[in-house]
């Protein structure tokens, strides 16, 4: 499989609202337009195109019927390296098993939350949210396929829970430097403790508090790779969503769920007519592409919920055709505080930038503040089942409970929402709407035991320039 830019495309009216949008070159082959395409290998340490856009594979490959007959009796790991074998030719299928096998050390476990609406639990990794397997994952992808040369410095923004994830999966981790920015004063205690761990033991990972939102955290990034003097210097990546080794192994666990539904509800209704409904909580939307990606690899999911909080540029587009990035607003779900989404650009390739098609696989579904601490109480008292903020908006999404109405349909078909953080991380927030204590997780209780080491810089790229040159 090859890998292209989101950024090789052409112009062309969208059929339904008449404006121009970009369409994938590999849409147009024929009209002799050129491209360059790289291996999965060169993408992962690239990270960015050259010429400034997101890598995604030349095609999205197909599971046939077959295929699909045997998901049920696939372990997680064997899921994972399924779909991810056809992008990841450098290594052998033994291998990859072995190597997901590894990252996916924990449980993934689906649970009814009320009838037929799930709650896929991703807060079972070693940082308690659902990062910890694009980032684990891409550390052993990175790992397996270095072929000598300098180490790299993977410098990556976070809105909070990808952070965390990124040090604990690159800790210790050979030939790998990491350079971690996030906004300062702009997300939980526990995130912070979980960023900063790291900070002043030599370790080989250190994290900044930029004086910024997430949205300035990820135009630095982006402003630090298209660099050329910095880049002459150290061989820098990312492992934010924008890289296509971070995005990826998220389609891991939307294969994990479908296959999980078709082993629990037996032979009758585990053929391709037993479609999900997937409710995915959205912020920089990496997480969401993914998703989409198995879908239209053939899976049997019907379609698609795009939850956000009020930074909700996506489903302004999706009812609107406009896509307006704006300044993103502080929320209680601040992993979502985005608002300009950089995966935007994959979800047009996917669909060849027609609305019509995104549509007919993609609801968006948008909460506010007040929604969020009232479902977490109602579905506490009610049904026993603790909510974090981002779950608390994917399950809004998934049941159409909240302001805007319903988003999913009611045919029956199983409905899965993404719980992506345990509760404990926003403790701060969910316990005075509960009223009662949430049991720390030891993983938390570690990090918060640590001496604070806060390295605060900048929002420029003077500032970045200096901590990548010397950490």
């Amino acid at each position: 499989m090859r890998f292209v830019s989101t950024r090789q495309v052409r112009l062309k009216p969208d059929t339904m609202t008449g404006r121009e949008v970009r369409l994938d070159a590999t849409t147009d082959v024929a009209s002799g337009f050129s491209r360059t395409s790289v291996t999965f290998a060169q993408a992962l340490f690239h990270g960015l195109a050259p010429d400034g856009g997101l890598y995604v594979p030349e095609s999205v490959p197909q599971w046939d019927a077959a295929a699909l007959e045997r998901l049920p009796a696939l372990s997680l790991a064997h899921v994972g390296a399924a779909l991810l074998a056809p992008y990841v030719e450098e290594l052998e299928p033994r291998e990859l098993a072995s190597l997901v096998a590894d990252a996916l050390n924990f449980s993934i476990p689906l649970v009814e939350v009320e009838p037929n609406v799930f709650a896929l639990e991703l807060f079972h990794g070693p940082t308690l949210a659902f990062k910890d397997v694009g980032a684990r994952t891409m550390a052993r992808l990175m790992s397996a396929l270095h072929r000598g040369g300098d180490p790299f410095t993977i410098l990556v923004a976070t809105s909070g829970d990808t952070g965390g994830a990124v040090a604990h999966a690159f800790h210790d981790v050979p030939h790998t430097r990491v350079v971690i920015l996030y906004p300062d004063g702009r997300i939980s205690p526990t995130q912070e403790a979980q960023l900063t761990m790291f900070n002043g033991d030599g370790a080989n990972v250190c994290a900044f508090a930029v004086a910024g939102s997430f949205d300035d955290c990820q135009r630095l990034v982006k402003a630090a790779f298209a660099d050329a003097a910095l880049a002459a210097r150290v061989r820098l990546t990312s492992a934010n969503s924008i890289n296509v080794g971070r995005l990826l192994p998220q389609m891991i666990y939307y294969g994990h769920a479908v296959a999980e539904l078709l082993r629990s509800r037996g032979p009758a209704e585990a053929g391709r007519d037993a479609r999900v409904v997937f409710c995915t909580p959205s912020g920089n939307f990496g997480n969401l592409t993914a998703g989409l990606m198995v879908k239209r690899s053939g899976f049997p999911i019907a379609r698609f919920v795009a939850a956000t909080n009020v930074n909700d540029v996506v489903p302004e587009y999706l009812v609107t055709g406009d896509f307006h990035p704006r300044a993103s607003v502080q929320t209680l779900a601040n992993a979502m505080d985005v608002g300009n989404p950089s995966n935007f650009d994959r979800l047009l390739w996917l669909y060849g930038g027609r609305l019509d098609r995104i549509r007919a696989d993609l609801t968006g579904s948008r909460h506010d503040d007040r929604e969020v601490r009232r479902t977490i109480k109602r579905v506490y008292e009610s049904r026993g089942y603790l909510l974090d903020p981002h779950s608390a908006i994917a399950y809004l999404g998934i049941t159409g409970s909240g302001d805007a109405g319903a988003a999913a349909p009611g045919d029956g078909a199983p409905r899965v929402f993404l719980a992506t953080a345990h509760p404990a991380k926003f403790a701060e927030i969910v316990e005075p709407i509960i009223g009662r204590a949430i049991p720390m997780p030891e993983p938390l209780a570690d990090a918060l035991r640590r001496p604070r080491d806060i390295r605060r810089i900048g929002a420029s790229l003077d500032a970045v320039r200096d901590v990548v040159l010397q950490s």
